[in-house]
């Protein structure tokens, strides 16, 4: 007896959302305490993680369960995220423009 598959595709959420960040499967293992061979085997096997690994994945990727589970229209902000959004507010446009310039820098993303 098959299992059905899920209607939400875990495993392209992951992959969409380590694409995002520009990591490769190492990076996200090492981010998330897993490794690589238990995220290659998901991808491989077309295999479910569990909740456990879930949540070690969005920790990894510094969201939550709500943000990853969510539609792309919802949006939902981690406590960390508020905070940078909060201080981002308080810079002058000047300012604003450095730190873009030092994320860019930092990531290696051309203007």
């Amino acid at each position: 007896m098959e299992r059905e598959k899920p209607a939400f595709d875990i495993l392209g959420r992951i992959e969409q959302e380590r694409i995002s960040r520009g990591w490769s499967e190492y990076a996200l293992a090492e981010n998330s305490g897993l490794t690589q061979s238990t995220i290659s085997t998901w991808r491989r096997r077309n295999l479910q993680p569990n909740l456990a690994s879930i949540e070690k994945i969005c920790s990894g990727l510094g969201i939550t369960l709500s943000q990853f589970f969510q539609d792309e229209d919802a949006v939902y902000l981690t406590g960390e995220q508020k905070c940078l959004l909060e201080l981002w507010a308080k810079l002058s446009p000047a300012q604003r423009e450095a730190v873009q310039h030092m994320l860019r820098t930092f990531l290696s993303i051309e203007p």
